[in-house]
């Protein structure tokens, strides 16, 4: 049966090998504008930077509920789980969420650590999002701390064409073959509501709101109701339940636009421990209780955000205002088993709190003229760190930690000719825990024609040690292992050259292609490493990190008909030293390839979307046990293929659809070792398999 499923399935792919949706070379790409690393709102023609567009209508064709879920779809980006906490981070050409920036509206997102990096995909909803830019490439210039590997800019909604609109889904999924609807069910319940209203033409609001409750996947595991006392109770993917609220007001009249938002994030994430207590009653009957002591996390987060864009005099001004906090938090408690009770009596606390002031300005057309601009920016960030013992061994103490971050840039576009574009830029960072950083840039981009483009980009940035690698202090008979308050801050460099063209083939038919590749380099990379035999391990800056990257991508589009293919071969060269073994420093490579297919039938309107994404094998040295080895990451296939149907005058929309239909769960990966105080496993996990789904969606 599961043959056939997937034959009828590789038949769709055959018929109606996609792209993006129907109109994504006719209008959409004509129209396109993106905001990532520009001056101002820029066609993405004319971007001086290769910035890749995931937009409203692909992200609701993909039925994707999370930033996470979208971004899976990209090639040499792999969504990086952690069953444990329940974060899923970006990992952008093999270096995980510390070197990438997450950005809202150009706002980097709180997390646990600081500002921008190693964020939980997971906690950013799409019930009001426009579109996705993605740079890959070190940002420095532009984005300060973080942006080694790429930036990852998350736009909202902020105009319509309607006075009123109203949008709301209901959707349902397996959580592979697990599903019902009550208290404590299986499942993932997703609802939510986006109401949008032009009070005129100058004043414009939204409000959304979203719910998605993940009621968790047993696996090999028994569920929270077992008791026996095998460590078998509990969840392979532990149950969750996000509640989100946004709010925003814009003003906009002749060269002057403003907006306020607020955002609101409440999460709930359930720990069931696996280790059950049998505790004798005493009570002369032989009576038993079983419990277990479980833990609850809670999150909260607010972001607060004010934009202004205006012209002091023929000077454009752009003026972000923010504070956000973050605060996670979690309390024990006894779980008496059989008796489905709680004990009352625990204490909630918290185990990472963020609060964060920032402030970003830009000042560009100082001299009015469209040949040569240049712009003068500042970006102010105050955080305020708090971290648990929870969070970490920090010396038996908790530790507290301000950092105050001025960063201060210049750039210059020079229009030379109307086919070339010239953009230098220099970035000075200035800390009141690290010595000053410098980062600078140059871009280039050459018209080769009305439909083609060749942009050459060279960037610098760095990052900051994060709490783990200054203040670690793990000491006991076994272990050794220690932060370092001396680390210096990571710095790296990225060179790129993209091409793209675009062709009318007549008849309707319109092709684009593009062509990438991509050099990342970063010297002092922070590792735990070996310093005395045989458990004694320090965090230094001792690694070097080279990766190497050739892409492909086409697309091809006529009337309701899109197909598009990308394929990339990334290299990954890691040295790594340890006492006297240090690993060599030549490239493994990594094959990718992705489809998605889209086509809708004329007369009824039904439109079919099919998304295939391959991860080949990947390998990396790595030292364990002071001897070295080559590991090896099995790769793996992912496919979803969803189906939708407008009814009413198009105001509601039936989508159903199969997700993760190879059924994706584990792999093997030697990657993982035994050294310092982790324990090495042989699998990665990766997804909870495969899974349907059924949403049904409101528009006015």
């Amino acid at each position: 049966m599961k043959k056939k499923v997937l034959s009828v399935l590789s038949l769709f792919g055959v018929l109606w090998m996609n792209a993006q949706e129907k109109d994504t070379l006719n209008q959409t790409k004509i129209e396109e504008v993106v905001v990532t690393g520009q001056y101002m709102q820029q066609s993405i023609n004319k971007s001086i930077y290769k910035v890749e567009v995931i937009d409203a209508q692909q992200i609701k064709n993909m039925a994707a509920t999370n930033a996470a879920e979208v971004l899976n779809q990209s090639l040499n980006i792999q969504i990086t789980p952690d069953t444990n906490s329940g974060n899923s981070t970006a990992n952008m050409m093999g270096l995980g969420g510390d070197y990438v920036k997450i950005l809202i509206d150009n706002i980097p997102v709180v997390g646990d650590t600081g500002l921008g990096s190693n964020i939980d995909l997971t906690k950013l909803s799409l019930s009001n999002i426009e579109r996705i830019e993605i740079v890959k490439g070190s940002m420095g210039v532009e984005y300060g701390n973080g942006a080694l590997a790429g930036v990852i800019n998350i736009i909202t909604k902020k105009s319509n064409t309607k006075k009123l609109s109203i949008r709301a889904a209901l959707q349902e999924e397996t959580v592979r073959d697990n599903y019902n609807l009550r208290k404590r069910g299986q499942g993932r319940h997703i609802q939510n509501v986006n109401v949008v209203y032009n009070f005129n033409e100058n004043w414009f609001t939204n409000i959304s709101f979203n719910h998605n409750q993940f009621m968790g996947y047993e696996g090999e595991k028994q569920g929270y109701k077992y008791f026996g006392q095998d460590n078998q109770r509990g969840y392979e993917w532990n149950p969750k339940d996000q509640y989100e609220a946004n709010a925003l007001i814009r003003y906009s009249k002749n060269k002057t636009s403003l907006f306020y938002k607020v955002s609101y994030l409440n999460e709930t994430f359930n720990y069931y421990n696996p280790k059950v207590d049998r505790i004798p009653l005493n009570d002369g009957q032989g009576g038993v209780a079983y419990q277990s002591l479980d833990r609850n996390y809670n999150t909260e987060r607010w972001l607060y955000q004010f934009n202004i864009q205006t012209n002091l005099g023929h000077i454009r001004y752009i003026g972000d205002f923010s504070y956000q906090n973050q605060d996670r938090k979690f309390y024990d408690y006894n779980y008496d088993i059989p008796n489905r009770t709680k004990d009352p009596n625990y204490n909630e606390q918290s185990y990472y709190k963020t609060d964060v002031i920032y402030s970003r300005g830009m000042f560009s057309n100082f001299l009015d003229s469209k040949t040569f601009d240049f712009q003068l920016g500042y970006e102010l960030d105050h955080t305020n760190g708090y971290a648990a013992l929870i969070a970490g061994e920090f010396d038996g103490n908790n530790v507290k930690r301000k950092i105050f971050t001025y960063g201060t840039f210049l750039s210059a576009e020079w229009n030379v000719s109307d086919q070339f574009s010239l953009r230098p830029g220099v970035r000075l960072s200035v800390s009141n825990s690290f010595d000053n950083q410098f980062n600078y840039s140059l871009s280039a981009r050459y018209k080769t024609s009305e439909n083609s483009n060749l942009r050459g980009v060279f960037g610098t940035a760095n990052r900051y040690p994060t709490y783990d690698e200054l203040f670690t202090y793990f000491v006991n008979v076994n272990h050794d292992i220690q932060g370092n308050p001396n680390l210096k801050p990571e710095n790296g460099y990225s060179a790129g050259l993209f091409w793209d063209q675009g062709f009318d083939m007549g008849s309707g038919w319109k092709f684009n292609y593009n062509l990438e590749t991509l050099y990342v380099d970063l010297d002092d990379k922070i590792e735990n490493v070996m310093v005395v035999r045989p458990s004694t391990y320090k965090y230094m800056n001792l690694d070097k990190y080279r990766s190497l990257l050739f892409g492909a991508n086409a697309n091809i589009v006529k009337d309701r008909f899109s197909l598009g293919v990308r394929t990339s071969l990334n290299g990954i060269s890691v040295s790594k030293q340890e006492m006297d073994v240090k690993t060599p420093n030549e490239f493994q490579y990594n094959f990718q390839v992705g489809a998605n297919t889209s086509y809708q039938i004329e007369k009824t309107k039904t439109v079919f979307n099919l998304y295939y994404k391959f991860t080949g094998p990947s390998r990396i040295y790595i030292i364990e046990n002071e001897t070295l080895r080559l590991a090896k990451t099995d790769g793996f296939h992912m496919m979803d293929f969803i189906v939708s149907q407008p009814f009413w005058k198009d105001r509601l929309e039936l989508s159903v659809g199969v997700k993760n239909i190879f059924d994706v769960t584990t792999i093997n990966s030697t990657n993982s070792t035994a050294s310092a105080h982790n324990v090495a496993t042989d699998r990665l996990n990766l997804y909870y398999g495969r899974s349907y789904f059924a949403r049904l969606m409101y528009q006015f």
